[in-house]
């Protein structure tokens, strides 16, 4: 057989212009929502987002419920769950596994976006949610995945597309997620590119999502440098900023209850929560007591000062911050830093200290408890508003005074408030409610939900629709 090697060259170099386009149309297409500019992912999130409002709000549902459906497979769930650790160097696997179920499973959906209705002699009214568009959403390295989820859900509710800007440090496990989303969304019948973000996160791909005009609304969960950032942008913002909740314990609480709730709540995946317990506020008459059962819950006590002084210089920059290393470690981690062995039973490190330590100052998301003694609960309450920073994020409280429970409630105004439970009853392990990794102290949605992320329209029909 003759071949014609001139045809044959031409059809190669076809072929390879072929493929030369298609990988820069992957490029700018991106890969299950994935992209190489910012610029690029957010023209397709509008693009999508524009055609998922002319979708019912039973779409709407069905793309929310294939959401919690991809994220609660099994081989999704335990992939997340571990290279988030691994990744990260933070938290534990198996409070990942809880807090990225209690995300896909809780997060409120269409349901929360309620209509209001005004009807009388000049017509009918409506109120409702409306998407403001595409949102950018930037999320933090302690919670990546919980964030991404919680966020992806109560977004798409409310008919939004979202840009996630990631944390660079959670790069690998975050697209992952959100390609498994888009996928998963694709054989949904879910129009293309509702969930996005970039290939290579970064400050600068992060400045390039703020300041572009296509992103009309600004969503950011970290600490108070980007909190501060989003809110200087001239957009509406959303701001989940950082925490320090204190937890007083009067005489009237069930002190054994309180130690294990306490222990078990500043535990709980080694601290890096923003509700987590960061300090004990305790009346002297039962300070004793509890140190004594926390203890037996698996705190372990230092009461070296020259050790806690050690720890300070450990875990903290001049005890102004804490140390990125020990974020999130576990106790045993940071008590072999000072020479310490112990069992993996230990998962609290205590010490008691005074209200000017930076134990007690700094959030440190970590498994460090000082605990303060005062001389009754109104002192305690004090105390508690002022090393709460006015956050207005969490606290907790164990009495059987209801007075007081009432008093520090108020007083405190922090978004969520537990009484007589761990931390995280707060958000819905084992406590009543809803759930969000968005809890937007700084500027006053508290816990956000899909309304939060919509806007009130009024719809007017003028001289009808009045059948009274």
């Amino acid at each position: 057989m003759n071949v014609d090697v001139n045809l044959v060259e031409q059809l190669v170099k076809k072929v390879l212009d072929q493929v030369e386009g298609a990988g820069d149309l992957l490029t700018t297409a991106g890969d299950c929502g994935v992209f190489a500019t910012m610029d690029d992912a957010i023209n397709a999130a509008e693009i999508g987002q524009r055609q998922y409002l002319k979708r019912s709000m039973a779409d709407r549902a069905k793309y929310v419920q294939t959401i919690r459906d991809v994220v609660l497979r099994r081989d999704v769930m335990e992939y997340i769950s571990r290279v988030a650790v691994e990744e990260t160097g933070m938290g534990g696997y198996e409070y990942k596994v809880i807090k990225n179920t209690l995300a896909a499973t809780k997060t409120p959906g269409i349901e929360d976006l309620t209509t209001e209705a005004l009807s009388g002699d000049d017509g009918l009214t409506l109120v409702e949610y409306s998407p403001f568009g595409v949102i950018g959403a930037i999320t933090p390295t302690t919670n990546p995945t919980e964030t991404v989820i919680c966020n992806s859900i109560g977004m798409l509710a409310a008919g939004n597309a979202v840009v996630f800007s990631p944390h660079p440090r959670a790069k690998n496990v975050t697209l992952y997620l959100i390609k498994a989303i888009n996928r998963a969304l694709k054989e949904a019948g879910a129009p293309d590119n509702l969930v996005v973000t970039v290939a290579e996160p970064s400050i600068e791909n992060t400045n390039a999502m703020m300041k572009h005009p296509k992103i009309r609304m600004l969503v950011a969960t970290g600490g108070p440098g980007i909190v501060k950032t989003v809110l200087s942008s001239g957009k509406k913002a959303i701001g989940a900023g950082a925490g320090n909740p204190p937890v007083v314990v009067d005489e009237t609480a069930d002190i054994e209850k309180a130690a294990v709730d306490i222990v078990n709540g500043c535990s709980f995946d080694n601290n890096l929560p923003c509700i987590a317990e960061k300090e004990v506020i305790a009346v002297d008459s039962i300070a004793d007591y509890l140190i004594f059962n926390m203890k037996k819950s698996g705190a372990y006590e230092i009461k070296d000062k020259a050790l806690i002084d050690r720890l300070v210089e450990l875990v903290t920059e001049n005890g102004k911050k804490p140390k990125t290393d020990f974020v999130g470690k576990s106790a045993q981690y940071i008590l072999e830093k000072v020479g310490i062995q112990v069992g993996s039973d230990v998962k609290v490190i205590l010490m008691e200290t005074d209200e000017q330590h930076p134990f007690v100052q700094v959030e440190l998301m970590m498994p460090i408890l000082p605990v303060v003694r005062v001389r009754d609960v109104d002192e305690a309450i004090d105390m508690a508003i002022r090393v709460e920073h006015g956050n207005r994020h969490t606290a907790m409280m164990h009495s059987r005074n209801v007075d007081k429970l009432t008093k520090m409630a108020k007083l405190i105004q922090t978004t969520i408030f537990v009484k007589n439970g761990p931390s995280y009853a707060g958000i819905g392990v084992g406590g009543m409610g809803y759930t969000t990794f968005t809890i937007a102290g700084p500027t006053g949605e508290g816990l956000t939900s899909a309304k939060s992320f919509a806007r009130k329209r009024k719809c007017v029909l003028v001289g009808g629709m009045d059948v009274r």
